[in-house]
């Protein structure tokens, strides 16, 4: 399923590199490695091809929609993050998707897209220009991008047809715990000067908690439901012990927090990471239960974004099923 959780098991599995023999080392090593990520993906991904057909349902059912200023936006926006080989996985796992998502890949999956009700497509604004090419060749969907810098690449994309940007997650963190949050602000005012709507992308609540206490004029948020680059002493801190990776530890107990302050919000919020970055997408089960969880759990006004990755089974007609199913209930209470 999405982003080929089954890789990251083979990958870090000391078992495994234990197992390799001892004449496969240097590059034999790392070939190894790469014909059994691809194999295990694979096998992974295509046990589950039974169960998205089972979860799809009619395509011309409309998705459930949201209202991000003047525009009707389905509660599933297509990701960008397969397509640009970042799987937040490994370096092997970005070596297939890139070798997959060739621009005409691309175009075939946002087709698919629009065939089950998906109108909107979140970048940046170095996937723009393929962007206007899917636009030239009749596509429709909305175009929202991640970005931060400077006015001329806010007119870049306003010029290229986008019609909101939000400031990119990692530059927002980081700007937060340096203390130079004001600068996000600035930086929303060279998005609003261009005429588009200002959002602001984060993987941490209390980002969000700050500038809604300081009463900026945001119209929404990007929320990774994973504060998943802690620093190592805060993962000491929180653990007792710092897993590796630090900068891709997911924790179970991070999307309640993120939930519930996008609860607090009157702002549309757009969920995204609700897999995990593929951790949660072995199993089925797993894959449903964060789709219910993550629809419950939000306003009906919010929505989600998930990157997909649809080599193997048709990953976008399975999730638009899920948000039929569970994206027009009533959410939770604070």
């Amino acid at each position: 399923m999405k982003n080929a959780g089954g890789i990251l098991l083979l990958l870090q599995e000391s078992a495994i590199m234990d197992s390799i023999p001892g004449d496969v080392s240097g590059g034999g090593r790392r070939e190894f490695l790469k014909k059994a990520a691809v194999i295990s993906t694979a096998l992974a991904v295509a046990g589950d091809a039974g169960d998205s057909r089972a979860a799809t349902t009619d395509d011309k059912t409309p998705l459930p929609q949201l209202r991000l200023g003047k525009y009707s936006l389905s509660r599933l926006i297509c990701g960008n993050n397969p397509f640009a080989g970042g799987s937040h996985l490994s370096v092997f796992v970005n070596r297939e998707m890139r070798k997959y998502y060739t621009p005409e890949q691309i175009f075939k999956t946002l087709r698919r897209c629009e065939a089950v009700g998906i109108n909107c497509w979140q970048g940046s604004g170095g996937s723009l220009d393929l962007y206007r090419r899917f636009v030239e060749a009749g596509g429709k969907m909305h175009y929202i991008a991640i970005a931060s810098g400077s006015a001329s690449g806010v007119k870049k994309l306003a010029d290229g047809g986008c019609i909101a940007i939000a400031h990119h997650g990692e530059v927002t963190d980081n700007l937060f715990k340096s203390g130079k949050i004001d600068r996000i602000g600035e930086y929303l005012k060279k998005v609003r000067d261009a005429g588009l709507l200002a959002g602001v992308s984060t993987h941490m609540p209390d980002v969000i908690d700050a500038i809604e206490s300081r009463g900026w004029d945001v119209d929404y948020y990007m929320a990774c439901v994973y504060e998943r680059h802690r620093s190592a002493e805060s993962l000491k801190k929180l653990l007792g012990h710092v897993p590796v990776p630090v900068g891709e530890v997911y924790l179970q107990e991070d999307p309640p927090r993120m939930f519930k302050v996008m609860r607090q919000t009157k702002r549309p919020c757009l969920a995204f990471k609700i897999l995990a970055a593929g951790r949660l997408s072995d199993r089925r089960q797993w894959v449903e239960r964060a789709f219910r969880d993550t629809y419950k759990s939000i306003k009906p006004n919010d929505g989600v974004i998930v990157g997909i990755y649809d080599r193997y089974n048709d990953q976008v007609a399975m999730d638009a099923g899920f948000v039929r199913r569970f994206g027009s209930g009533a959410p939770l209470r604070s």
